[in-house]
């Protein structure tokens, strides 16, 4: 008898710490974090974008550390803590949320969760906050809206 591969050999259980509590998932091992996130968690702030890992939108914060969670596949994640922009319990992420309002910095918001994650790990790293730091880290991601200076500000006044 021959054993036929199936889609189950690649199915398995993932017990994963999201947002400060155990998950468990069961999916494809090579699904990628962000369809884990959006799918099966419900977590759906974290955007898809590029699905390449080069727009930013998809960034969540892997033991504090901004990763591109589209090409990030579930069994990458092990025992880490992930973070995303739903998390409540970051101050620092809730402060640049409340500043993002009061700026009035997001225009459709649809990169908004990815920089909002890139700018909680800057912050906490503690970085230099002036406009030329923020503007490196942001680097990598894309916004069409044009509202960069107001992100930029938002971020500032959350650092400070």
């Amino acid at each position: 008898m021959t054993h036929l591969s199936t889609t189950l050999d690649y199915m398995a259980d993932f017990q994963i710490r999201v947002n400060n509590k155990v998950v468990d998932v069961d999916c494809d091992k090579n699904t990628p974090l962000l369809w884990v996130l959006r799918n099966h968690l419900n977590l759906t702030g974290t955007r898809f974008g590029c699905g390449t890992g080069l727009c930013g939108a998809c960034t969540v914060l892997i033991d504090g550390t901004p990763i591109h969670s589209c090409d990030t596949p579930i069994w990458a994640i092990g025992n880490k803590s992930v973070q995303t922009v739903e998390y409540e319990e970051n101050s620092t992420l809730q402060r640049i949320k409340s500043c993002m309002a009061s700026e009035q910095a997001g225009q459709c918001g649809f990169c908004l969760s990815g920089i909002m994650m890139r700018a909680t790990a800057h912050i906490d790293s503690l970085a230099t906050l002036d406009r030329s730091s923020i503007a490196d880290a942001l680097d990598g991601h894309l916004c069409r809206c044009g509202a960069h200076n107001r992100i930029i500000e938002a971020i500032r006044q959350a650092g400070s």
